[in-house]
């Protein structure tokens, strides 16, 4: 089943846009479930780590579908996204947020088809393994690809990745537990957890990652560290 949301404030469209989206589905042999939203603040507040898909009008009052895009792409980065829209000459800046297209209202059923097939082709979804929490700052979908390192940050935890820090309100403890089930993940000191795929070189007791950060490794985890990403990079060839 897909979970797939739709956000528009006029009615009347969302109800035609759900008759030829149940007639995808029944053609395609997939399962559709709706959420429905009529602006982009009712969207973000009620966001779920488990869409898969969500058709999102430019044109709303309160956030417009670009900020809600991009208030999106800050809490989840693997939702597919297609704007609705009248207005094309909008369409450009959305794809700074990963947009997967635009469907031009009223939306015809053949490019509709088009694209979901495109879209289901090579979507793999919550196939690709994540981790999701929640902060004050919202909620969040964090791919395990696109996490590069966890650090202890007082009685909680910080997690670092696309460019952002997230707080996360567990111990370190938990969060490796969690973390060390995926194979690409290592304890290097008592207060990281980093992913070795981000690892660019060892220089004594430092790791630099390809973004140019650097990690302290600890005297009593260096062997063990070291033995993992040895295994860990020979995998790689």
């Amino acid at each position: 089943m897909y979970k797939i949301a739709i956000c528009d404030d006029e009615q009347i469209f969302i109800i035609e846009l759900k008759k030829i989206l149940k007639r995808y589905a029944d053609e395609a042999d997939k399962t559709f479930c709706f959420f429905e939203f009529h602006d982009g603040t009712q969207l973000l507040e009620n966001f779920q780590p488990d869409f898969d898909l969500i058709f999102l009008d430019i044109k709303m009052e309160k956030i417009n579908g670009l900020k809600t895009a991009e208030d999106i792409r800050k809490i989840d980065s693997a939702v597919g996204l297609f704007f609705l829209t009248s207005l094309p000459q909008y369409v450009w800046k959305g794809y700074e947020y990963g947009v997967v297209n635009y469907l031009l209202k009223p939306v015809k059923y053949g490019r509709l088809k088009m694209e979901l097939d495109r879209f289901f082709s090579c979507y793999q979804g919550r196939e690709e393994p994540y981790i999701t929490f929640s902060n004050r700052a919202g909620k969040f979908k964090v791919l395990y690809k696109n996490l590069r390192y966890a650090e202890t940050s007082g009685r909680n935890v910080l997690l670092h990745f696309e460019g952002q820090e997230q707080i996360v309100y567990k111990s370190m403890k938990e969060i490796a537990s969690i973390l060390e089930l995926q194979r690409q993940f290592v304890r290097c000191h008592a207060s990281f957890i980093l992913n070795m795929a981000y690892v660019k070189r060892v220089e004594n007791l430092e790791v630099v990652l390809t973004t140019g950060e650097r990690i302290p490794v600890s005297q009593p985890k260096r062997k063990e560290f070291m033995g993992k990403l040895a295994d860990y990079w020979g995998d790689m060839l």
